[in-house]
């Protein structure tokens, strides 16, 4: 049985972005709506958005799931799917990137010594207190934020966390990688670890602003842009 990893406090009182799914991204970076149908359709590939997210090219950035695809310049891919991880094994190995999961698949896949696995604390919501698990908070998103805050950050900006479809076309994600599952997300769900992870994280001193022209989060400061 594999140990859990206890990441490293590589961004001791920096800052990072934590990408998520939700559809508002392409209109916080000004993503043209032509490419945006685009890479929905598949016609264009998700590294298209990568020059227009420029700005945080240079930060510390954990991408959840599917947003590593934006580019070379995402430091660490997060997962908590066994499903997606199958579907993207091959892509994931050819990518030298810190990758991170608390799938408990990994628990026992050895073979997969690529992969850092951090077990799922006991205590589903919030963040844990313990250097080795994580709280699941019933979504990848959301857990990513334990994960930046082990990595030792105090300030975390949340982009694609919208935990809603997009008012007008209704589409959950900015992209179409998920588009064999269910179109609508169980956000009830996912929403449910937002208070603890904001009570806690005020009690820790960390600052955690979400990013977003559309999102049913009200724990955190909401900016529509970056600033």
């Amino acid at each position: 049985m594999k140990a859990s990893w206890s990441p490293p406090k590589i961004w001791k009182n920096g800052e990072c972005y934590i990408l998520g799914g939700g559809p508002s991204i392409p209109e916080v970076f000004d993503i043209p709506e032509s490419l945006v149908r685009a890479v929905r359709k598949k016609e264009k590939d998700l590294s298209t958005f990568s020059p227009y997210m420029e700005p945080i090219h240079d930060k510390h950035v954990i991408a959840v799931n599917s947003a590593y695809k934006l580019g070379n310049w995402i430091d660490v891919i997060f997962f908590g799917d066994k499903t997606w991880y199958l579907d993207n094994r091959y892509n994931l190995a050819k990518i030298p990137r810190i990758k991170v999961t608390c799938s408990p698949y990994f628990r026992t896949a050895i073979q997969e010594e690529q992969i850092k696995f951090i077990a799922r604390d006991s205590k589903k919501l919030g963040l844990s207190d313990k250097p080795t698990t994580l709280c699941w908070n019933y979504n990848s998103g959301a857990c990513a934020i334990d994960l930046a805050i082990h990595f030792g950050v105090k300030r975390i900006y949340l982009l694609g966390f919208d935990m809603q479809n997009k008012a007008k076309t209704g589409n959950s994600h900015w992209h179409a990688e998920y588009s064999n599952r269910k179109k609508d997300p169980p956000y009830k769900r996912h929403l449910q670890g937002f208070p603890s992870i904001a009570k806690i994280a005020s009690q820790r001193d960390i600052e955690i602003i979400n990013i977003s022209t559309n999102t049913a989060i009200t724990e955190f400061p909401i900016w529509r842009t970056l600033e």
